[in-house]
């Protein structure tokens, strides 16, 4: 595939250092084997997350001089009260510090302990929120989800019988809220079809059960929908957007993807009438924990930066050179036949570990020995996401095995050229042709939840 050529020029530069193997192999023994634990000063491309990561642009910087920081009722929240709420149709915006903050809100306000979480997949945080609240997160992705070789065009999608058959068996009362995750970042930040959310919804609205968007990459996901979905061929991703927001009661969002700024979250309540008191208790909760209302955790030029990401992330020119990237990674590993998740995501390439590694044992988390050999490799940063990422049962201490072994290589926007995934690409290539020497690990120390986070791990010697 052609690169496709950035649809902005560059204004400032920030060096990077060069490491040498030996540096590196230091640098991740004292992390304890966890990508986590690195110094950024030791990594050369960062592809560890695209949260928070990406390039502001110059109207994000002119509009963060502009940020009103009075405490309560600052013009900068008004602002992006006026924006958010022209893109999403939602009464009620709440901005919080991040995503996880909008989760430790709204999770305790609507689940009972107990109760079960259904999702299409539940990324790490959402997960962990869903716990700490007392409930039981349940993945119902779709068949497609799960076979990362073959291609569909929306396998991010949620198992719409599926679903129907769990809320048969275990009763609507006993379901505290349905979680559609846009894009589904655990399957490889595939799209979901807006046929799909419809199914979704309706189900909900039958049941009297919540239903709630994990927004963080809502633009990614229209972007997909136009392309994909010939309902929306002639929609603007603005219009595509009003349309998949019109088929949640909340939403979540972690703004520090799709609304490219390095600090923010949004919740939001679409009717303010009918939910009035979950309402009453987001506000009573963001006052303790994250800060006046009118702020939530963020200074009025962090408000006045999401504001005008909010609009930026919506741009078709942009999000069609960020996919491409993507693309144009992928048809590098094509040509060296390294397995992804096909075809690839939003923010990312998902690469199969297991099938890279086939003599690493899912429980020696194969996915995470790629994201340790690349950076031992070329100095790349990325993170697992498979069974390490998973939690151990709270109460049986049993291990879930994923449905699948990634090694996630999420890309900032506005942030690498093609010479950068060019490396990447040849890493990957140099790792397969030792892969059988490529170690398995073993977790020496966790903690409790999201433990992925913080873990200590050692190399171990795989299997015959």
């Amino acid at each position: 595939m052609r690169y496709i050529p950035e649809p902005f020029k560059i204004k400032m530069i920030e060096p990077i250092r060069i490491t040498t193997k030996e540096e590196r192999r230091q640098a991740v023994e004292a992390s304890g084997y966890n990508n986590f634990g690195l110094r950024s000063d030791d990594v050369y491309i960062d592809l560890l997350t695209d949260s928070g990561t990406s390039a502001l642009s110059d109207q994000q910087w002119a509009g963060m001089i502009l940020g009103d920081e009075a405490y309560s009722g600052g013009r900068s929240y008004y602002r992006l009260l006026e924006v958010a709420t022209g893109i999403f149709g939602y009464d009620y915006i709440q901005p919080v510090h991040q995503g996880r903050a909008a989760e430790k809100v709204l999770f305790p306000l609507i689940v009972t302990p107990g109760q079960y979480v259904v999702s299409n997949t539940f990324f790490d945080t959402t997960r962990g929120h869903t716990m700490i609240a007392g409930g039981t997160p349940i993945d119902l992705v779709c068949e497609e989800g799960k076979d990362p070789a073959t291609y569909a065009d929306f396998k991010g999608n949620m198992d719409v019988p599926a679903l129907e058959a769990f809320i048969a068996e275990h009763g609507a009362p006993n379901i505290g809220a349905i979680v559609m995750t846009i894009t589904n970042n655990s399957v490889g930040g595939q799209p979901v079809s807006v046929a799909n959310l419809r199914e979704v919804s309706r189900i909900g609205r039958e049941h009297g059960i919540l239903v709630i968007i994990d927004a963080a990459r809502y633009a990614e996901n229209a972007y997909f929908v136009k392309q994909r979905e010939p309902e929306f061929a002639d929609a603007s991703i603005r219009e595509i957007t009003r349309e998949i927001f019109a088929l949640g009661d909340v939403f979540t969002m972690s703004a520090k993807k799709d609304a490219i700024v390095s600090m923010g979250g949004l919740i939001a309540v679409r009717d303010q009438t009918t939910h009035a008191d979950l309402i009453a208790g987001i506000k009573g909760l963001v006052v303790p924990n994250e800060g006046f209302i009118t702020y939530g955790g963020l200074s009025g030029r962090d408000l006045e930066a999401l504001a005008t990401g909010l609009e930026e992330g919506l741009n078709e020119d942009y999000l069609r050179y960020r996919i491409g990237q993507h693309q144009y990674l992928a048809s590098r590993l094509d040509e060296y036949g390294i397995g992804y998740q096909n075809p690839v995501g939003g923010h990312g390439v998902y690469i199969d570990a297991a099938a890279l590694l086939p003599h690493i044992p899912w429980y020696q988390f194969p996915g995470h020995a790629l994201a340790v050999e690349l950076y031992l490799e070329a100095g790349i940063r990325s993170c697992e996401i498979g069974s390490y990422l998973l939690d151990p049962d709270p109460i049986t201490g049993e291990q879930p095995r994923a449905t699948s072994e990634f090694t996630r290589l999420a890309v900032p926007r506005r942030v690498y050229t093609q010479g950068h995934l060019d490396v990447v690409a040849e890493a990957l290539r140099a790792i397969k042709e030792r892969a059988h020497t490529v170690p398995g690990y073993e977790i020496v120390e966790q903690g409790k939840v999201l433990r992925h986070f913080t873990a200590k791990l050692r190399p171990v010697q795989h299997e015959a």
